[in-house]
């Protein structure tokens, strides 16, 4: 006769439970133990062969495998008011992240804001947590909002950062060097858009890279550094669920206006959900050092501070988010009632079908 325990799988089973409920876990934990290892156990990076080439120069290949794999599932075949809301959401988080950031740069004479780096706020508050988007907008969005990943997506890697650094003055990317980092995003965009099949094959390599990429950035930080990032760190995190979170919602709700969509129809819990800093972010610092090595000095300290707004931002916008549900609740203004109003638009658009006498077809 068999016997079921509490504790099933052992205690490093529950362990590994624990650890998957922390904010960001697959690239936050991976993050820690490439710091423990740089840390402690340098030695063990420099063994050579396999090891050395994954764990330690792997950064470059893990990135463009990652990039490939997004770039597949990015799909622009959607309705146009799921389109509408996914750029508004995108410019107003992506728009405030690099105004915030060069504002810093040009601006302070120090060229920090608090310790802040102007690399890491442009990649922290550009880019957004998808997977906790889609959660939140499955439980208080609607059709429109959850639809609208597919172009928000499009702000996950560093190219927005280097985008605003580049044209700004502020890095210097060699075309070749920029053609040769976007090419595997669009060339994984082609593929995921010609083939569904070669979309759903490629679509775990992007979650199953964060993990390796995450401790390849993490051998390049140690613990005197994420003591450093620390509050100016949280701070980041707490300005990017305030100022993109505030934007995106600001430039929705400016849409929704121009739109003449009624009041009850302005729903803004997309702005909201998009007010995270997701943990492939943590890699923009990197990939931003390999194409400019003049980043190479501050890429350590930009990491931890992405790496701290990751798991702050993770932890408030979820309180965030039902807040502006009930706030709009109390206001009328509904996720249904956008989602009618929007059916409403797109049924007067498609002529009606012309009436067919009683007895049949002339």
């Amino acid at each position: 006769m068999s016997t079921t325990t509490s504790t099933a799988g052992g205690p490093l089973a529950g362990a590994g439970r624990a650890l998957g409920k922390i904010p960001g876990a697959i690239m936050i934990i991976p993050l820690f133990l490439g710091a423990i290892t740089n840390s402690f156990f340098p030695q063990l990076l420099e063994i050579g062969s396999f090891t050395t080439a994954l764990f330690s120069e792997g950064t470059g290949a893990l990135l463009g495998l990652f990039f490939f794999c997004l770039g597949a599932q990015l799909d622009f075949r959607t309705a146009p008011a799921t389109v509408e809301k996914g750029f508004a959401v995108l410019v107003g988080k992506v728009g405030i992240g690099v105004a915030v950031g060069l504002a810093v740069a040009f601006l302070l004479p120090s060229g920090e804001l608090f310790g802040l780096l102007p690399l890491a706020i442009i990649a922290a508050m550009t880019n957004s947590n998808s997977a906790l988007y889609v959660a939140l907008t499955k439980q208080f969005g609607n059709t429109s909002d959850r639809g609208a990943i597919t172009v928000i997506a499009m702000n996950d890697g560093p190219f927005f950062t280097m985008i605003a650094l580049g044209a700004a003055g502020l890095a210097a990317f060699p075309l070749e060097m920029l053609v040769g980092i976007l090419l595997p995003l669009f060339i994984g965009f082609a593929v995921g858009n010609v083939s569904p099949a070669a979309r759903e094959f490629l679509k775990p390599g992007e979650a199953l890279t964060i993990p390796f990429i995450g401790f390849v950035v993490g051998t390049g930080i140690d613990f005197g550094t994420f003591a450093q990032a620390g509050l100016p760190g949280a701070l980041l995190g707490i300005m990017t669920v305030v100022l993109s979170g505030g934007a995106a919602m600001g430039v929705l709700w400016l849409v929704h206006v121009l739109r003449g969509r009624p009041k009850r129809a302005r729903n803004l819990v997309a702005g909201a959900a998009e007010s995270t800093t997701a943990g492939n972010a943590i890699a923009t610092p990197a990939a931003i050092a390999l194409v400019d090595q003049s980043y190479e000095g501050v890429q350590a300290l930009a990491t931890a501070q992405v790496a701290a707004a990751t798991v702050v931002t993770a932890i408030l916008v979820p309180f965030v988010v039902a807040a502006v549900a009930r706030w709009q609740e109390r206001r009328g203004v509904s996720p249904q009632a956008e989602d009618e109003w929007n059916l409403g638009r797109a049924a007067q658009a498609v002529p009606a079908p012309a009436d067919v006498p009683a007895g049949g077809a002339p």
